[in-house]
Parts: structure tokens; sequence; C-alpha cells
């Protein structure tokens, strides 16, 4: 069974109503993004910090995954499908995505701020971080979320995961966010590589042939997916 990777950004999760991360007036639901995700932001003023994240959690208790979501998982029946996501909401896990691999954490755990490896899942009854919920080593929880100016720890895992791909999707992201944009690079050069965007006629993939689809991800990748799955029963 060939191996789909698709590589997914904020496009996909802002056609069910998630804001995207930066907009064009550099803020993020009114904050700007350096008082709200940069480790010198927790250290300022960690109680803001908290605050943000719990109001973005209660948003993704009230939203669902869409038809891009779900046409990745259709995928499943054909091929082996990995989805390295830049998002931090569970959507492609609500809607049933077998293997989800998040470069920039997740938005329903916590961590330690100590320990890194010390992840919780947030509580379901109270769905936030409280003030005064400590780890073993007496600091506040932290959202386990790759911050600006921090490495992403599974970048190394993500690029194994590409390096496998026989045919890659990249779906609603710009390309342009660093460390994940070179992911592509660690592909086969002479695999497909089909990219969804309403602006992907717009960004430069150097030394890579990709077949460009310039639409949302809703209506773009369905039509992609039912080519792929019909691909697959001929037999390519």
């Amino acid at each position: 069974m060939k191996r789909i990777v698709a590589i997914t950004g904020a496009g996909i999760s802002a056609e069910s109503g998630i804001k995207t991360f930066r907009d064009e007036d550099g803020l993020w639901e009114n904050y700007r993004i350096e008082d709200v995700a940069t480790p010198e932001a927790w250290h300022k003023d960690y109680k803001l910090v908290l605050h943000f994240y719990n109001e973005r959690l209660k948003q993704l208790i009230h939203v669902s995954p869409n038809n891009a979501h779900l046409s990745l998982v259709r995928l499943e029946a054909n091929y082996e499908v990995d989805v390295i996501t830049q998002n931090v909401d569970d959507l492609h896990e609500r809607a049933g995505s077998s293997k989800v691999l998040h470069l920039h954490g997740e938005l329903r755990k916590k961590r330690s701020q100590v320990d890194p490896n010390y992840i919780l899942p947030i509580d379901s009854n109270t769905n936030e971080i409280q003030l005064g919920d400590l780890c073993p080593y007496g600091q506040q929880m932290r959202p386990h979320i790759v911050w600006f100016g921090e490495s992403v720890p599974k970048m190394e895992e993500a690029a194994d995961i590409v390096q496998k791909a026989d045919i890659i999707l990249i779906i609603g992201t710009s390309m342009a966010v660093y460390p994940a944009a070179g992911l592509i690079y660690y592909a086969k050069n002479e695999i497909p590589v089909y990219y969804i965007d309403p602006k992907a006629d717009q960004t430069t993939i150097p030394n890579r042939s990709v077949i460009r689809i310039a639409q949302k991800a809703g209506s773009g990748l369905p039509k992609v997916v039912d080519e792929l799955i019909e691909m697959s029963k001929n037999g390519n």
C-alpha cells in the first residue's frame, strides 16, 4: 500500500471557524503574538498567557472537522496516511485520522515548564489549565504549545515520515514558516506533490514539480482525494 503524507496548516482549520495564527494586522484574537506565544511572554505574565490559551480551548470545543479533514480520512481505505500538522487543534483526530503528528504542540494538553516530557491531557470537565495547577516540580503547568523562539522537538520524526512518502499533500499552509516549510525537501524528488491552498499559485517551492490547486482546502482537497482513490483502484 502506497504512503501519503499530508502536511497541513492553518488554512484547513480556518474553514471550521478557527482563526489563523497571524492575521494581516499582526494580531491573534486581538492579542499581539509577542504577548502570548513566546517564552518571554510566559515569564512576563503567565496569567495572561493561560487566559489566552484557555479561551482558545473553549473556542475549539464549539467547532467541528470540515470536509477537508474528513476527506483525508477517506484516503485511509486505499493508502497508508500520515498527517503532519502545524495546527494545535484536534480536528484531524476528531475527523478520524489514525496517524497525526503535531509539530507545534496540542491545545488539549498541558506540560511542565521544567520537564518538557511531563505532559498531561487537560481535564475535560474544566477545559482549562488552572492557576495553581502544578507539575511534580512545584511549577505552574503551561500550555503544551511550541512557542516562537522554541525548538520544534518533533521535526526529526516528521522528516523521517516525509522521506518515506510516495505522495505528498500540502494543505492550507503558506509554506513560509520554518522549520515546517522545509519538510518538503526531505521527500524523494520524483514523487507527486499536490499543493492545495488559495495562494498555491503564488508560492515558490524550488526544485519541485508541484501540482497546484488554488482553492480552499474544503473544496480543493476532496477532488484530489477522489482522484487519488481512483488511481489506487486502477493500480497506480
